[in-house]
């Protein structure tokens, strides 16, 4: 089958690779449908990870059951549906206590697993024709069949519910205020999710305007950071108090105005910008190597955070990758009722022969490129 190889730093190609099969009993083997370029790939393309060469990307995938293993009892050929990007066994602590994205099963010695993610596990990614689905009774989510909701549906593998994940770590409430930093897709859905979960204002910073206006169209209040520093913005539009609440969708790779990275700056933003005994929510990713880092100390994962300003304002954090399997059922139905449209932010809808050209663009932050749904059925 055709697949999405990494190769080396900005280089992917879509080569053959070996088929998938029923390994397991309780696997199914999918034909993927629809499977997106996320932001979190781009920390392996860019040689940010420990990735190796020949690693097949693709952890937000969906698509159709092809094959089922004589284990699976509630799956059958020709279900449609999605994947949390967590793989996850459904039956150790941490899954039973809903922490599916610290399964303890999955990839011994590390708590989680995912498709197509570097020390993630074995899981084979998804952007490609075909897809291996471990434990398919807990990991599948059924969905309606046919084709509706398709590119919807598509998020909800990973960016949507992640979303939704960082406004349930920063406690979002009705009413309240929210500062997100970073207007990339998880970004734009933590601000979605906030405006369902009854935020009366949401501010979304970047420097993107494509960005900027996707989160304008939604009903945030868009907020330049190259213009000027985002938490005094935030602060005059209320009146020097600041959010209530704030979600960090940027993670280790996060930049100052003057385009200098600077690992910590988006939380130590977030710290000025949310008001005493507030809360954030940090879904954007920080790892405990990096081999492209501005300095030594953040190549092992430690950074510059200003512990003395958080615990002064008695400041609260919740972080980590989202348990899916929490929310992708309630999503999915608000999707079907009408209540979430969450493929706002797909800007593009490729074969999988243009994934190369796809994440050269996508890596620049070019217009038009927000969001990649590569389809494997589209001819090229």
């Amino acid at each position: 089958m055709k697949a999405v190889v990494y190769r080396e730093p900005f280089s992917v190609e879509v080569s053959d690779v070996e088929d998938p099969s029923i390994q397991d009993p309780n696997d199914v083997v999918i034909r993927v449908t629809s499977t997106c370029i996320c932001g979190s790939d781009l920390h392996m393309y860019e040689g940010r990870t420990a990735a190796e060469s020949g690693i097949v990307f693709g952890h937000e995938n969906m698509g159709v059951v092809e094959e089922v293993g004589p284990g699976v009892a509630s799956v059958k050929k020709g279900d449609r549906v999605s994947m949390p990007f967590n793989v996850a066994c459904g039956f150790c602590k941490n899954c039973l206590n809903n922490k599916t994205g610290f399964c303890l099963t999955v990839n011994p010695g590390f708590a989680g697993g995912a498709y197509g993610y570097v020390s993630m596990g074995p899981y084979t990614g998804g952007q490609a024709e075909y897809l291996r689905v471990p434990f398919a009774d807990f990991n599948c989510l059924q969905l309606p069949k046919g084709d509706e909701f398709e590119n919807d549906f598509a998020m909800l593998a990973d960016i949507f519910p992640t979303g939704y994940h960082a406004a349930v770590l920063a406690g979002v409430s009705p009413g309240e205020t929210v500062a997100v930093y970073g207007g990339g897709p998880v970004g734009l859905m933590a601000a979605y999710s906030s405006l369902l979960r009854g935020a009366s204002k949401v501010w979304v910073v970047d420097r993107v305007a494509s960005r900027l206006q996707l989160a304008e169209d939604m009903g945030a209040i868009p907020v330049d950071f190259s213009k000027a520093d985002a938490a005094e913005q935030i602060k005059e539009q209320t009146g020097g108090e600041g959010s209530d609440k704030g979600i960090d969708a940027v993670g280790y790779q996060a930049t100052v105005a003057e385009g200098e990275e600077q690992p910590a700056s988006v939380l130590n933003s977030l710290i000025e910008t949310v008001r005493p005994t507030g809360r954030l929510g940090v879904v954007g990713l920080y790892l405990p190597a990096d081999p492209g880092a501005p300095d030594e100390n953040s190549a092992e994962g430690k950074l510059l955070f200003n512990v003395g300003k958080y615990f002064e304002k008695g400041l609260a954090m919740g972080s980590g990758q989202a348990d899916v399997k929490s929310y992708n059922r309630y999503l999915r139905d608000l999707i079907v009722a009408g209540r979430a449209k969450p493929s706002f932010v797909v800007s593009k809808e490729l074969p999988l022969a243009e994934a190369p050209d796809a994440y050269q663009r996508f890596d620049k932050r070019e217009d038009g490129y927000s969001k990649v749904v590569l389809k494997p059925g589209l001819a090229a």
